[in-house]
């Protein structure tokens, strides 16, 4: 058995088609299109002067897709990718060789484009982090083909064996970039062979020391473990032929990272695991599995709890076998792998191989259809991902998120439908201000065309100017995420606010002329009517939020006409420390939260005499008192806050969103991290747009503070805000 495959770092021209194994693994018209592809690229050196590295790259990138039998459009796309790319641009690819050849190489250049521009630039300070969300959004941006994704991957691998020609620095910059996210993103397509070789070779730059321990380990007794290996592998081969079922039996090399993966997650020394030593039995049909797993129990006594039925319960990368351990001959332990040739098919090259399904069978069809509907799953991948480390991080399902790029490289990830406008927005708040067009893939688009993952944005723009009115009309469909929509509309607040200002100390210094009061306290009237900013109190004036009745109550309340509905008795003055709400200075009057604002302490509030139910409390700014009759307003009352205001109260929440699924249960968590009993829900969707109200019970208004801005954080949440 042989610990680790040594693979050649590159690949000459003279050895690249003869590697490539096309007779055995492709049909004589695509053996034909890689072939003329290959005589096209080596034609083209002499003339242009391809860099020695491209070639190498190229010609052994295509081998190794030629190994995984990945789609020949791959092939023919890493060979093309030997010239330089102002070459290629002036090329009609899908003329001289096909459609998908030109997509996968626009792809793949576009990829080199934005790893240089998180690399390098714009921002040199970014941190490892940052660079690394980078990554994980463009290669989620890229994951629309797969194909671009297995070229991708075997690159990375080109990469990574020849990363000895980088900088020490570099080189750990790459290593855990590559164990990071492509080695695990080699895992969930189920391409094995990409897999080990990405984390070995990325193990031996990030840890050296564990590396060269292993591997010393594992060579000292290497003759030993062969040849025990060969008389386990020729006991089974006679068990098998005995039961009359067709199979291979095979050594499995075992590679280093995964020794160390599970050393430290089973805690074990290297001698206390049982897999160092281990075969592969290759069997024909499913249930020649379990008849091989009954023979190989008969044979040596099964570890406990060192069973795995792959078969029946897949990995989440479609990956089925069955594992076991026994204890072999000379008490030493074997781990042995039992598969079909499908099986193993599918755990070696993944969905790399799984072109040529389309054209065979359904059921073919099936299983390719499944590793497709991987690519909607990545955020099962992003849990792989170290830097993911808590729930609320988690970005949002792949369905809802598209990516897309700047013209400088920059991945951007939007809502799905997201438009220019979202786009422009996104970028800065003063670029979606100033857009007046948008490009995308160099094409004028309108500016409420949904943009597609991985396209090139580019906005037009305006020295000077604002968004469009209709820009905030959902009807025509300008902006679709509540984070753009916010924008906009503060812009449309922002311009009026001078005029409201102006216009509500107008308003005011009418009242106080008609009243014939002299100049009061501003700022502790805006106070007592909620409003902790002179100027959020002029704008209030003017838009009608109060009205110039409240003002009127506040600065002259008919206080003799309220006491002759009071009783005497109940006009004492408060004792000390006397809490709740205080109606004319004393806590023993019956009272009750209005439901039309239901008031939270410190807010200002005042009292309404009922008929026969006590006094009503209300926010001092409170809408419906606008509505009194002058008769009702005679019924008013002073009240305050008691000293000790410690309780539940209700208050009602309103949230406007785009609807999905699972809406309602994201928001429900939101309040129950901050510790809010919700009372009652109403919900009501039109087409795409859902509005939620909620009775909540709160301790404090910095309590629903905190609760409101962590509902604008759920996905498609566009505004949420107090009745």
């Amino acid at each position: 058995m042989v610990s680790r495959t040594h693979h050649p770092a590159t690949l000459t021209p003279a050895e690249g088609l003869a590697g490539l194994g096309l007779e055995e693994r492709y049909p004589e018209r695509d053996a034909a299109l890689i072939e003329r592809a290959f005589a096209w690229v080596t034609e083209q050196e002499e003339g242009l002067e391809i860099e020695a590295l491209s070639l190498q790259r190229a010609f052994t990138v295509a081998r190794l897709l030629s190994e995984l039998e990945s789609h020949p459009a791959c092939i023919v796309a890493a060979l093309l990718r030997a010239l330089p790319w102002q070459r290629l641009e002036r090329l009609d690819i899908p003329k001289a060789f096909d459609v998908d050849v030109a997509s996968i190489v626009n792809d793949l250049h576009r990829i080199d484009v934005t790893l240089l521009s998180i690399q390098k630039g714009p921002n040199p300070l970014s941190s490892d982090a940052q660079r690394l969300e980078g990554v994980r959004k463009l290669l989620l941006a890229m994951a629309q083909d797969i194909r671009v994704v297995i070229v991708a991957l075997s690159e990375r691998v080109w990469l990574m064996r020849g990363l000895q020609n980088h900088d020490a620095q570099e080189q750990r910059s790459i290593a855990h970039q590559t164990m990071d996210l492509y080695a695990p993103l080699a895992n969930r397509l189920g391409v094995w062979q990409l897999k080990w070789e990405l984390e070995d070779l990325s193990f031996r730059v990030i840890e050296p020391e564990t590396y060269k321990d292993i591997a010393k380990r594992l060579d000292e007794r290497l003759e030993d473990r062969e040849r025990y290996i060969a008389k386990l592998i020729t006991v089974l081969e006679n068990e098998l032929q005995a039961a009359s079922i067709v199979g291979q039996v095979q050594g499995r090399p075992k590679h280093l990272y995964s020794i160390v993966k599970k050393m430290r997650s089973k805690s074990l020394d290297f001698e206390g695991l049982y897999d160092v030593r281990a075969v592969r039995v290759i069997v024909e049909e499913v249930r020649d599995c379990y008849t091989v797993l009954g023979i190989v129990h008969n044979l040596w006594k099964p570890i406990s709890g060192e069973f795995d039925d792959y078969i029946a319960r897949p990995k989440g990368n479609y990956y089925r076998s069955l594992h076991t351990a026994v204890m072999g001959p000379e008490g030493k332990s074997i781990e042995i792998q039992i598969r079909t040739r499908e099986m193993h098919r599918d755990s070696e090259l993944g969905v790399a191989s799984h072109w040529r399904y389309k054209e065979g069978s359904t059921r073919a069809d099936r299983r390719f259809d499944e590793r497709v509907a991987w690519l909607r799953q990545m955020l099962e991948w992003q849990q792989e991902v170290a830097h993911h480390n808590s729930p609320a991080d988690a970005p949002a399902p792949v369905d809802e998120v598209i990516y897309v790029f700047t013209p400088q490289g920059r991945v951007i990830d939007l809502p799905r439908g997201a438009t220019p406008v979202d786009f422009a927005y996104h970028v800065h708040t003063d670029l979606g201000h100033r857009c007046r067009g948008a490009k995308v893939d160099g094409v004028i688009v309108p500016l409420n065309y949904p943009l597609e993952n991985a396209q090139r944005v580019e906005i037009i723009t305006v020295r000077q100017g604002g968004p469009s009115r209709d820009w905030v009309n959902p009807d025509y469909g300008y902006i679709k995420s509540s984070r753009a929509l916010a924008k906009a509309r503060q812009w449309f607040k922002q311009q009026h606010l001078e005029e409201d200002i102006a216009e509500g100390r107008v308003i005011f210094e009418k009242i106080m002329a008609r009243m014939g009061k002299g100049q009061p306290n501003v700022e502790r009237l805006a106070n007592q009517l909620g409003f902790p900013k002179i100027e959020d109190f002029w704008v209030a004036l003017s838009r009608g939020d109060i009205s110039q009745r409240q003002i009127e109550l506040l600065l002259d309340p008919p206080i003799e006409t309220v006491a002759e509905s009071v009783s005497p008795v109940q006009a004492k003055m408060p004792e000390a420390g006397s809490g709740g709400v205080l109606v004319l200075g004393v806590t023993n009057i019956a009272t009750f939260m209005a439901k039309c604002c239901k008031p939270v302490p410190p807010e200002a509030i005042v009292g309404f005499v009922t008929r026969g139910r006590g006094v009503s409390i209300h926010r001092a700014n409170c809408r419906s008192l606008a509505a009194l009759t002058t008769n009702q307003w005679q019924r008013m009352i002073p009240a305050s806050w008691g000293k000790t205001t410690k309780g539940a109260f209700s208050v009602d929440v309103a949230v406007d969103a785009m609807d999905r699924q699972g809406l309602l249960r994201d928001i429900s968590e939101t309040f129950t991290r901050e510790h809010i009993n919700v009372t009652a829900v109403n919900t009501l969707s039109r087409g795409a747009q859902a509005r939620m109200r909620f009775t909540v019970q709160i301790e404090s208004l910095e309590q629903l503070s905190r609760a409101l801005k962590a509902l604008q954080t759920v996905s498609g949440v566009e505004s949420a805000y107090r009745q």
